[in-house]
């Protein structure tokens, strides 16, 4: 039986972790058939590529700098060529870099520098992204763009996260005037908001404090099941919106399905 993302090409971005949101997102992507594009800033998004597909037939693995116009610009047109189409496009690049988390103290002592790094990471590189495939999905007359928000910034915050909270608020603003520009291209945009999620570039105060959290830290593997707008058969008037995830939440496919999940139209 054919999953059901089979046809569909799919981009994720910020996969290069072994316990992160995006690869765990990229590995579900492609149990369900899709054929997968991954990305990072570093080699070891390669080792993620072998990780999911040995033979490299249905994951390719790219190292590309996504706060650089131009990289992006040539990651999207490379990345569409060898795959041939772009259905689907996941924006999880964000918060850190090899694990560690810049601008992440208090406002009044960052640096400028270190302001703009977390907005460049979190907030241009989906701006870039996004741009650089809806030339393509208009093109198709089709696409589904997820981004991986975040309850901080847009419902709540914590001390030491201005930058980061400031760049998904902003991030789900963008999502919303793209839903609006581009709903009758048949391009929908839509966000998950994760709440505490472990994965490798947690800090230690977040760990921390994740235990006393309600429902304690999800786990990245949970988010993938909460894929508003993805690209089978999320409802194609849905757009604009942002689900909210706590831990337990994050590993319930059923909610996400009944809100969102209806047959998909073939192209």
């Amino acid at each position: 039986m054919a999953g059901i993302f089979e046809g569909q090409v799919a981009i994720v971005t910020g996969a290069g972790s072994a316990t992160g949101i995006g690869f765990a997102i990229a590995r579900q992507l492609l149990r369900d058939d899709a054929r997968v594009v991954i990305t990072a800033t570093s080699e070891r998004i390669h080792e993620r590529g072998k990780e999911l597909d040995a033979t490299g037939s249905r994951v390719l693995s790219f190292v590309a700098d996504l706060t650089d116009e131009r990289q992006v610009e040539e990651f999207v047109y490379v990345a569409r060529t060898r795959a041939g189409r772009i259905d689907i496009l996941v924006n999880n690049a964000g918060m850190a870099k090899g694990g560690k988390q810049p601008a992440s103290g208090d406002l009044e002592k960052l640096t400028f520098a270190e302001w703009q790094e977390q907005l460049a990471m979190t907030l241009n590189t989906a701006f870039l992204m996004t741009r650089a495939v809806l030339p393509v999905m208009k093109e198709q007359k089709y696409g589904r763009i997820v981004n991986v928000s975040s309850v901080t910034g847009p419902i709540v915050s914590n001390a030491g996260s201005g930058a980061y909270g400031a760049a998904k608020g902003a991030l789900d603003g963008m999502m919303r005037a793209v839903a609006v520009a581009c709903g009758g291209a048949g391009i929908t945009i839509n966000a998950v908001a994760p709440g505490w999620i472990a994965t490798g570039s947690s800090l230690p105060e977040e760990r921390e404090a994740g235990k006393y959290t309600r429902d304690f830290p999800g786990f990245a593997r949970g988010v993938i099941h909460h894929r508003p707008g993805c690209g089978c058969g999320w409802r194609q008037y849905f757009a604009g919106n942002e689900e909210g995830l706590s831990g337990r939440q994050a590993g319930a496919a059923e909610k996400a399905k009944e809100r969102f999940l209806t047959p998909r139209k073939q192209q």
